[in-house]
């Protein structure tokens, strides 16, 4: 029989193929430098995320009121993400109702930190996470995304490919680990979107979890459980929500995002064997979470919910396991589900969001139905977001 090869060398040599392939599919869709830009909004999508008419935004641009759009063929009116943050803040100043404009925290409320977990990969927890942290960008939020996971899969839907961009750290170990942290501000990085700041992930993020059971044994008097929630404590200020994209494992760096939760989101995949592996979930996290409780961790919530992902309305499985799901949870299971969509799949081709990517890429039913989909989603959250301000 002939002599097999090492599989450490053979899956290495497959890692750096891959790693240079793909850093050229970056740069063939982002030439020259690979930064990504995010595209304008037409002024009826700007209307629709202020809240307002288009007839309105016209006659504020016909005053000479806000900032000037970018006019293209028909007279059509183009604003930037910028754009649409001056006219909140301009509209803002004459709202009768104080945050009809700019949501976000007022003084005496706390930072919003929603953690998005599961532990079975598939389930939409990145896609979640990206569509939830940009579009509460796009309503006016200050948002902080923290990848959290080492696939940095929410890292790369924004720009950012580890093994060329994170060279020398960067990710949210080097703030969290047990020797020589830096301040959580120097990992956090800027988006192509308004109000959205990320701070990526990479495969650094291991280390957390191999040094947490040393630092343990060595009784070093850290608290792994409260590392993320004092880091974030360091820059609280600037944000009013931080969305958490934990790794699809329940280990160390998921139990220390929990802690710092205010906010737990679960996404789960209607089917028997993702709700089977989610009840195994959920048992472990009782029982892990259990622990950090009597060690003095904060376990308290402003709210849980699952949401139901990759949803098929037609299939008739489906439906039963949302009707079980319904029927066991009550309230705690999002009114509105995430549809499985063509729409998202082919715009995650492209490194990309559906809030990012032109309409007219898509057929229009198509594009419609996924959007309102999303749109649904994040509003209910933002609907708990508000509750949990006591508005």
């Amino acid at each position: 029989m002939a002599q097999q090869g090492r599989i450490d060398l053979l899956v290495g040599q497959h890692a750096a193929s891959l790693s240079e392939r793909l850093q050229a599919h970056r740069t063939q869709l982002f030439p020259p430098d690979a930064k990504r830009a995010l595209r304008k909004f037409t002024s009826g999508e700007v209307a629709n995320l202020l809240g307002v008419k288009d007839a309105y935004l016209r006659k504020l641009h016909l005053d000479g009121r806000g900032p000037e759009p970018e006019i293209r063929t028909g007279g059509r009116r183009y604003y930037s993400t910028e754009d649409v943050q001056a006219l909140r803040d301009m509209l803002e100043k004459g709202a009768k109702v104080p945050g009809t404009y700019l949501p976000g925290r007022t003084e005496g409320d706390h930072l919003q930190v929603i953690t998005v977990i599961n532990f079975k990969g598939g389930s939409g927890k990145t896609t979640t996470s990206a569509h939830l942290a940009q579009k509460l960008a796009l309503d006016g939020y200050r948002v902080l995304a923290v990848d959290l996971d080492p696939q940095a899969s929410l890292s790369a839907l924004h720009g950012f490919q580890p093994e060329f961009d994170l060279l020398d750290g960067g990710t949210l170990y080097d703030a969290i680990r047990y020797d020589d942290p830096v301040p959580l501000a120097d990992v956090i990085q800027s988006t192509y979107f308004t109000n959205l700041d990320i701070i990526p992930g990479n495969l650094d993020l291991m280390e957390f979890e191999h040094d947490t059971p040393k630092a343990l044994a060595e009784r070093s008097g850290d608290l792994f459980f409260t590392r993320v929630g004092e880091k974030l404590a360091e820059v609280e200020a600037r944000y009013d929500v931080v969305v958490i994209d934990c790794p699809p494992q329940l280990g160390f760096l998921t139990m220390s995002a929990l802690s710092a939760a205010t906010a737990v989101l679960v996404t789960v995949h209607p089917q028997m064997l993702d709700v089977m592996s989610m009840c195994q979930f959920l048992l472990m996290t009782s029982n892990l979470l259990g622990v950090v409780a009597e060690a003095g961790g904060d376990m308290s919530y402003d709210w849980l919910r699952y949401l139901v992902t990759r949803y098929e309305p037609g299939d008739g499985p489906q439906n039963q396991m949302v009707s079980f799901m319904r029927s066991m949870f009550g309230e705690h299971v999002l009114n509105h589900t995430a549809l499985k969509s063509t729409a998202i799949s082919d715009a995650g081709i492209t490194k990309q969001t559906l809030y990012e990517v032109e309409k007219n890429q898509f057929h229009r039913a198509t594009y419609e139905r996924a959007m309102e989909s999303l749109n649904n989603v994040n509003g209910e959250i933002e609907d708990l977001i508000q509750k949990a301000w006591g508005r």
